[in-house]
């Protein structure tokens, strides 16, 4: 009869065939399913918005660093836009070297012109001054004036202020007067309908103190305007802000996803044909300067992307990323080539378990690619996301090289506490790039790094969460490393300290104040959450007490072995 080994060693090859041939349907699948066309069944009951929220920042420029497009680039923005919206709404009357009213009445659309008021008066004045002038060039085009957008709400004037602009405003101009804000703070402020055409209020669901999902946005928004409608019943309602956002965290059960704004965006549309809105939507293109003040979420309201792009059509069906068939062929051809680099350090019986961590890896690294690279805004960020990908994909090839080396029973490095990790990154950050501060720098050495980062993170998420996103790409590796460390049960078992203590324990405490807070409402959360307390796990494993038991020979001389190179 064959020795056990030798039966079990060509079955265990066998395996691999089918192995890679799972992982690839796998991954094919994992990038599909949540790419799959959606929304389809939600119609789209008229190809043209009555006004969207214009503001022709591109890349690179900035109101808040006074860098503007050209008069090209805002004519360029108006004709595309032209032929989905029957009027556009500024903000300020000051910015540029152009003429927003101008430019839109050669291409046959309608302005909401706004001032921007804030606590500086002077500039406030000459905002005005703007607008008035800009309206009576302009009688034509501007058929209304917004004097001043949420001063109440970021409280930049006393409503008194407020009412002294709009009746100076009303006294210079022929087209409607108002003033918009959140519709609660007409509410707090009802005096102020006195000296104003046009309530304009701002519904914005996803950011009500109360969150709400797209299924129930539309009785909400009837509800509050109707409320309004009552308050104020001489007057005209506008809904001056309404849209979705497509990206950013999650707030309880209100997603921000592209298939979500073109679904909120479509039974708006149809409301306010029900209804009779007089809306605006907001905004005609995604803002990357908000991102510093906003997050994500602030840069993702638009209904074209900052490229120009439209996010979806106005009809049919939706994808979340149009692109997925790039990631899952990148997933695909990295996972690939790790299984090819790494299959001669593994024994034959084990290559059915590198197909399957191979293609884990690959589609972390895609993932991490996907979910970074887009939001990658600035040259701060994209030197951050290219130090991520940089560190995850050598903590890819160490954990290969570890479990390969598990797997053929191979001496593997010593775990170093967290102390002497970070002994050892500061003489090399310091400028000491001699070969064997890199060739101690180990796979543990790299993961604890992450750890770290992970918990400041976790803080930031906890104390601060209203603009941050759960960082799912900038761990995806990470995670596959935890999980497929804990499965060999290669999870570290001693010699931690102080070092993983403060970094394990303040993830763990964090994520769970963290989900606890958040709600079980908000998946996403509950997700980022089981990832951080996965995490942390590592490090606090390390600082488990043990038993003083002798150790076996043989184990000794594993964890005593000198360093791979």
């Amino acid at each position: 009869m064959a020795p056990l080994h030798l039966r079990i060693m060509p079955v265990s090859r066998s395996l691999t065939a089918p192995a890679l041939l799972l992982a690839a349907l796998v991954t094919i699948l994992l990038w599909w399913f949540p790419n799959r066309q959606q929304a389809g069944d939600v119609p789209m009951v008229a190809d043209r918005f009555n006004s969207v929220s214009f503001a022709p920042f591109r890349e690179g420029h900035s109101p808040l660093r006074n860098t503007f497009p050209t008069a090209g680039q805002v004519d360029e923005d108006i004709r595309l836009i032209a032929p989905r919206v029957r009027a556009i709404r500024s903000y300020a009357s000051i910015e540029g070297s152009y003429d927003v009213a101008e430019i839109a009445g050669r291409h046959g659309v309608k302005m909401w012109k706004g001032a921007w008021l804030g606590r500086d008066l002077r500039q406030n004045d000459r905002e005005i001054e703007a607008l008035i002038a800009t309206a009576n060039r302009h009688p034509d085009v501007v058929e209304r004036v917004v004097v001043g957008n949420e001063v109440l709400l970021r409280r930049d004037l006393p409503v008194e202020e407020l009412a002294r602009q709009l009746d100076r405003v009303k006294a210079a101009v022929r087209q409607p007067v108002t003033y918009a804000d959140v519709w609660e703070f007409w509410a707090q402020f009802p005096e102020l309908a006195k000296h104003v055409d046009i309530v304009t209020i701002h519904i914005l669901p996803y950011w009500e103190d109360e969150p709400l999902g797209v299924d129930v946005a539309m009785a909400h928004v009837r509800d509050v305007y109707r409320r309004m409608k009552a308050m104020f019943p001489d007057k005209p309602i506008a809904i001056g802000e309404i849209g979705w956002p497509s990206a950013g965290r999650w707030r309880e059960g209100a997603i921000p996803s592209r298939v979500e704004q073109a679904v909120f965006l479509r039974r708006f549309i149809q409301l306010s044909q029900e209804e009779g809105f007089d809306y605006n939507f907001i905004e005609a293109f995604d803002q990357v300067w908000k991102y510093r003040n906003e997050g994500t979420v602030g840069a993702a309201w638009g209904l074209w992307t900052a490229d120009r792009e439209p996010k979806f059509d106005l009809s049919g069906p939706v994808r979340e990323n149009p692109w997925w068939a790039w990631y899952a062929g990148a997933a695909l051809l990295l996972g690939g080539a790790m299984f090819a680099a790494a299959m001669r350090a593994w024994p034959a019986a084990a290559l059915w378990k590198l197909a399957l961590l191979a293609a884990a890896l690959g589609n972390g690294l895609a993932y991490a690619f996907c979910g970074g690279w887009p939001y990658a805004f600035d040259e701060h960020l994209k030197l951050a996301f290219a130090v991520n990908i940089l560190g995850q994909s050598l903590l890819a090839a160490l954990l290969l090289r570890r479990v390969g080396q598990r797997l053929t029973g191979s001496p593997v490095e010593p775990a170093r506490n967290g102390a002497q990790a970070s002994t050892n990154l500061r003489s090399i950050f310091r400028g000491r790039f001699r070969w064997r501060d890199w060739r101690a720098f180990a796979f543990e050495d790299l993961l604890f790094l992450f750890t770290v980062t992970a918990a400041v993170l976790q803080m930031m998420l906890l104390f601060d969460p209203r603009y941050r996103d759960f960082p799912f790409p900038t761990f995806a590796v990470p995670l596959v490393a935890v999980i497929a460390r804990a499965l060999l049960g290669d999870l570290p078992r001693r010699g931690g300290g102080w070092a993983e203590w403060l970094a394990g324990g303040v993830l763990l405490g964090c994520a769970i104040a963290s989900a606890v807070v958040e709600g079980p409402h908000n998946l996403q959360a509950m997700g980022w959450s089981a990832c951080a307390i996965g995490l942390a796990l590592p490090p606090l494993l390390r600082v488990r007490p043990f038993s003083r038991e002798v150790v076996p020979a043989a184990r000794a001389r594993t964890e005593s072995a000198a360093p791979v190179a």
